[in-house]
């Protein structure tokens, strides 16, 4: 199939206040294209008539679905029907009113959470349904299997070209810094910051330091799924990471070094490690043309910069 163009084509990006949503909307400035954004205010992506009318009216050629639910692992423990049901009607809602309405491109993003806790690392795109999953956000990580299939399914059925993307673990602007719901990266941004304002002498991190994870900025994962949206046509979800990861311990005296804090790391020993190491295999991404650009301590750098926009100094 020949490669999509977005130019002066109606786009839209569903989501578009989240982080991986805003991040595309910035990219697909480069495109030519007119995005298209509703709020939730307009219309309950959960409502299948609300979400039916609106395509229906506006005509979308190209959609982008970033929306969903999300949360850590207490939000994903204490509300399971509503990571699973809100994330189930989203997907279903928009796939079924772009079939409906004609959409010429549809990406689905997914979660590497979809992938078998105990996937062998590297984690290729084929070990998707080889295990079971990672019982803290199973919920969350089934309904987006069930978009991936559902992409699938319009493709065999009705030879939509609707594809899925699985970005690793995102950070950058318009990142979630709230340290009871936040991913590891903000979380060691804010603490960072604050035992340096303080003055503190010493930064708790949870659990031994030894876990591996993989980091992608936002703006390359945004990158990453308008270069999908143009190059690839196929059946199979494409993984899109850094193919690089890091220890948290080394994580956390990258942050601490960018962000100017120079006291004594305390091993948390009560706090769970997690899973011993996650990385995705990038290979069909890089075969496909695309490579990650922003290096991992520049990112830190520019996410700090907005994080320090957003909040006020931390009383000494």
């Amino acid at each position: 199939m020949a490669a999509y163009s977005l130019a002066g084509k109606k786009v839209w990006v569903a989501g578009h206040r989240g982080m991986v949503g805003s991040a595309i909307v910035r990219r697909l400035a480069q495109e030519g294209c007119e995005v298209v954004t509703i709020s939730r205010v307009e219309v309950d992506l959960k409502n299948q008539a609300e979400v039916s009318a609106w395509v229906e009216k506006n005509r979308p050629q190209a959609v982008f679905i970033a929306a969903a639910k999300v949360g850590g692992i207490l939000a994903n423990d204490a509300y399971p029907a509503d990571f699973l049901y809100d994330n189930l009607m989203i997907e279903a809602n928009i796939i079924e009113a772009s079939f409906r309405a004609g959409v010429e491109k549809l990406l689905f993003l997914g979660s590497s959470c979809i992938y078998p806790k105990f996937a062998e690392q590297p984690i290729v795109e084929e070990s998707l349904l080889t295990g079971l999953l990672e019982p803290t956000n199973e919920w969350y990580a089934i309904a987006k299997i069930a978009g991936i299939k559902l992409a699938q399914a319009y493709r065999k059925q009705h030879g939509c070209d609707f594809i899925s993307a699985m970005p690793t673990n995102l950070y950058g602007p318009g990142d979630n810094f709230d340290l009871l719901s936040s991913h590891v990266m903000p979380a060691l941004i804010r603490k960072a910051h604050e035992a340096k304002v303080r003055g503190d002498k010493e930064m708790v991190i949870w659990g031994t330091g030894t876990p591996r994870r993989e980091f992608l900025h936002v703006d390359d994962c945004a990158d990453a799924c308008v270069h999908l949206a143009k190059v690839y046509s196929g059946f199979d979800h494409v993984n899109v990471g850094s193919g690089e990861d890091i220890t948290i311990l080394d994580l956390t005296r990258l942050v601490c070094e960018v962000i100017g804090f120079e006291g004594e790391f305390v091993h948390d020993l009560t706090k769970p490690d997690g899973t011993p190491r996650k990385l995705m295999s990038g290979d069909k991404i890089r075969s496909l043309g695309w490579a990650p650009r922003v290096p991992l301590e520049e990112g830190i750098r520019s996410t700090y910069a907005t994080f320090l926009q957003l909040n006020a100094p931390v009383a000494p």
